[in-house]
């Protein structure tokens, strides 16, 4: 898949978050984002998920370039499947619920085949048994195996992953990590924030460092760890592997 960003910018207020950020891809399978907090990942997502604007500067993904008026996002978005570090579950709604909502709603599939899709995918990610339970009556790993199926269900173009498991104790963020590898194995093309460098450097085809709103370094996943080029990354390694 390619993949395209050319001088993307954005700003909140005074405080400039991306500063004309520029990359291209050929390909692009595993892409995996790293670097401090604060660094522009989370906004760069949320740009490429159709879900903030940039100030200015274009995203390509595929042979789509991302479009700027509100009825052409609607159907953008469609085609994003974006999991966020907050879960962002209805929670009034059960699992499964959760699960077929976008798929009515969003791709007009009809409600017997979305549930049955729905279960089939809860079967194969050892959830069928939490089926009817809501958010609230899960573990937080739980929760963000539902997210997860749910971007999986509406049958995407590209993942957008999002610190998934920031807010998740170890056993838990193994389940997460889990699903992700296997979508790797599926070579289902993805992006994905994360301060798992252990994961990212098993996962990625290719690593970008962020820092200041800047992409400061990136290549291919076995070059980026091994001839590492900035003092600035360097020192982000080091401090983040010390333990």
């Amino acid at each position: 898949m390619h993949f395209k960003l050319e001088s993307l910018t954005k700003s909140f207020d005074d405080q400039v978050v991306l500063r004309e950020m520029s990359l291209v891809l050929s390909e692009l399978k595993a892409l995996v984002l790293i670097g401090p907090s604060g660094g522009g990942k989370s906004t760069l997502l949320r740009i490429l998920g159709g879900l903030t604007d940039p100030d200015c500067g274009k995203v390509w993904i595929g042979n789509a370039e991302r479009p700027n008026d509100e009825a052409a996002l609607r159907n953008y978005r469609a085609h994003i499947g974006t999991v966020f570090q907050s879960f962002n579950l209805f929670w009034h709604l059960s699992a499964l619920q959760n699960i077929t909502l976008p798929m009515t709603h969003v791709h007009g599939r009809r409600q017997e085949e979305a549930t049955e899709e729905a279960i089939r995918l809860l079967e194969r990610f050892q959830l069928a048994n939490h089926a009817h339970k809501k958010p609230a009556e899960l573990s937080g790993g739980q929760r963000q195996r539902v997210a997860i199926l749910r971007a999986i269900a509406v049958q995407p173009d590209i993942f957008l992953f999002d610190e998934p498991t920031s807010a998740l104790d170890p056993e838990m963020t193994a389940e997460v990590l889990d699903i992700i590898a296997e979508l790797r194995a599926e070579e289902k093309p993805f992006i994905l924030a994360t301060h798992q460098i252990a994961f990212a450097r098993r996962i990625a085809d290719y690593v970008v460092f962020l820092a200041e709103g800047r992409i400061v370094e990136h290549g291919p996943v076995d070059l980026f760890f091994q001839q590492t080029k900035t003092q600035m990354c360097r020192s982000f390694l080091q401090t983040v592997l010390k333990y």
